[in-house]
Order: structure tokens, then C-alpha cells, then sequence
């Protein structure tokens, strides 16, 4: 998906919501507001986002948004072999940092020990066929667990997919992986879906499915 940026977050909150996007590229050369609605984007969502900006954009506003959360920055003028060339290399990186395989990561339904996930809504059902509402973080751990399913995950890797700021400790993985768990583990004594891998991070211990 493309984006300019001369409307404001909610002229595109709708779409981000409603469809689910393997990358974005948003164009900062549109308005003064790119920068704000990269901001805003990346607070939201953490899907792959290349952003393009104008021939006299300087080195410190390539810089401001690369650090706001851009993969990448492409100057103009560019060819569409070169642009084709920047999403697969981003592509490419955001598979190996999620330990995720493509067709994994395009799936909309997944299907988990009966648990159904329906990604572009980000809804989760229940064997039981009830609804199991997550916070955006909840949702966020968990698309990071079913894109790596039977697969160690660091706290490194979980702390970037549910963009909890660096700074915060690991603990805090632990605090959501607690709450997570018991969503998806309501019985008492029933096996573990995220085990703890000692000094190493945590494992999906279900293998996850397509439904679609």
C-alpha cells in the first residue's frame, strides 16, 4: 500500500483497521505533516514501512524518520526496479526478525488447539466458539507467537513486535505473557501454549494452521 502524506491519521485509520497490509510505503514529500502521521502510523502498527521523500529532504530528516520507526528511506528520484528492490530487502529482514515464513505471515485465518484468529479484524475464538478479547499489545505477542510457532522467541524479538518502548525492562514481556496465557489456557492444569524457555525467551508450543 501506498500513502501520501497531506490528510491527517484518521483519513487512514480506517484502512489500517479494516485490511491487513504485508508493507506500506508512505511518501513524506506530500506536506509538513509526514513526519506526524509516520508518528502516529508506527504507534499504531508495526508492519514493514518504507517511506519516500523529496530530492532537498536533508540527512536530518532522513535520520528523524528512521528513528521514528521507517525500515527504510528512499530518496528521489527512483526507478521501480530500485523501489522493487527496497521492499524486498525490508521484506526480507522483517521475516528473518520475526522467525516467520512468508506464507505464514500472509495468512488471515490461523487455527491453533481449536482457537481460531482472524488477523484483519484481529479478533480470537474460542473452541468453545467465544469471543476472547485482547488489548493491542495481547494481539500483537500473540501475531508475533503464531507467525513463529515451535520456535524460541527472544524477549529482544517480543519486545520489538509488541513496540514496548527499549527502555522498559523484560519483565514486562513476562507481565503480558502471564495475561496472554490465561486467556488461551483457561483450564487449570492444562499444557502450556507459551512455554518458558530458560534464558533464552519463550515458545508457541502449538503448531498453527491456515483456516482460510
Amino acid at each position: 500500500m501506498s500513502v501520501t502524506s497531506g490528510g491527517e491519521w484518521s483519513d487512514v485509520e480506517h484502512l489500517f483497521a479494516e485490511l491487513e497490509f504485508d508493507l506500506v510505503i508512505l511518501d513524506l514529500s506530500i506536506s509538513e505533516k509526514g513526519l506526524s502521521l509516520l508518528s502516529d502510523i508506527r504507534f499504531q502498527h508495526d508492519f514493514p514501512l518504507i517511506v519516500t521523500t523529496a530530492p532537498q529532504v536533508g540527512e536530518d530528516e532522513r535520520a528523524v524518520a528512521l528513528e521514528l520507526g521507517a525500515d527504510d528511506c528512499i530518496s528521489k528520484p527512483f526507478g521501480l526496479r530500485e523501489l522493487a528492490a527496497h521492499i524486498r530487502a525490508v521484506l526480507r529482514r522483517s521475516v528473518r526478525a520475526n522467525g516467520a515464513s512468508p506464507a505464514c505471515s500472509m495468512l488471515r485465518h490461523c487455527r491453533f488447539g481449536g482457537w481460531h484468529v482472524d488477523r484483519r479484524s484481529r479478533k480470537l475464538t474460542s473452541p468453545a466458539g467465544a469471543d476472547g478479547p485482547l488489548t493491542k499489545s495481547q494481539y500483537a505477542l500473540l501475531a508475533a507467537f503464531i507467525e513463529a510457532p515451535l520456535i524460541t522467541l527472544s524477549c529482544e524479538q517480543l519486545l520489538k513486535a509488541t513496540r514496548v518502548h527499549e527502555d522498559l525492562c523484560d519483565r514486562s514481556i513476562d507481565v503480558q505473557i502471564f495475561r496472554l496465557r490465561r486467556k488461551l489456557n483457561p483450564a487449570p492444569g492444562a499444557p502450556d501454549v507459551i512455554r518458558t524457555m530458560r534464558g533464552t525467551g519463550y515458545m508457541f508450543m502449538l503448531p498453527v494452521d491456515s483456516a482460510d
